[in-house]
């Protein structure tokens, strides 16, 4: 068994925001994949299904983002797993948006989900960064992530939701490379040697209607024709 965590805030008024990428990582692997119902359990929202042969909980936390490794912990300890069983899908100011990288272990980099599930489970875990950009200036940042995507970044969403996905799968299996190329499948489809269509066979010029065989024409039309050439 594997817990995929979506990182996000809960309620409406944060649905859109791009710190609440995670969130909708897992409603798409829920809807695409045939997942239970969500009902809230562990502080979470809980939903359960299967990508492949692993039995999956798919985990949304209610706590806010600064307190998530609450829920986190509760739900490991419960059903007995270990960091290594969980998977936690967070924005990433330091990807460009519609990036995605699979990374195990390491700092919290400031992220404050991050920093919560280091404080409750250790950082043992993998991680599955969505780029979301960044505004520039550490003083914008938590303007920017608490922000909506905009409606200019709405096919790249949707082409990053798509691809993780497909590749869900692949990495309820262990296959990070196979899931990230299916997510750049769908972000970064592979693109014909030539973007323009061949030119047309050229098609031989039909003779003018009043043309005759060169045979039939008296001398002074054969030389008059030959000038028209």
């Amino acid at each position: 068994m594997k817990i995929l965590v979506g990182l996000g805030n809960p309620g409406a008024k944060y649905a859109g925001n791009r710190h609440n990428i995670g969130f909708m990582a897992l409603d798409r692997i829920a809807s695409d994949h045939g997942f239970g119902p969500w009902r809230a359990k562990f502080q979470a929202d809980l939903s359960e299904g299967r990508l492949g042969s692993e039995k999956i909980l798919l985990l949304k936390p209610q706590t806010f983002m600064n307190l998530s490794g609450q829920a986190v912990g509760e739900a490991m300890r419960f059903h007995k797993l270990t960091p290594a069983d969980v998977i936690v899908f967070h924005d990433e100011l330091d990807l460009a948006p519609g990036k995605c990288r699979v990374k195990s272990g390491g700092g919290h980099a400031g992220h404050n989900g991050l920093r919560s599930i280091h404080q409750h489970i250790g950082e043992a875990y993998d991680r599955v960064r969505l780029g979301i950009g960044h505004p520039g200036h550490k003083d914008r940042v938590a303007g920017y992530v608490l922000s909506d995507f905009a409606k200019a970044e709405e096919p790249m969403l949707d082409d990053l939701m798509r691809g993780i996905s497909d590749g869900a799968v692949a990495l309820a299996n262990g296959d990070a490379a196979g899931f990230q190329n299916a997510v750049a499948l769908r972000v970064n489809p592979p693109r014909s040697s030539s973007g323009t269509k061949p030119a047309p066979a050229p098609t031989a010029a039909k003779p003018p209607a009043d043309s005759a065989p060169e045979e039939t024409l008296s001398p002074l039309q054969r030389l008059a024709a030959k000038f028209r050439q």
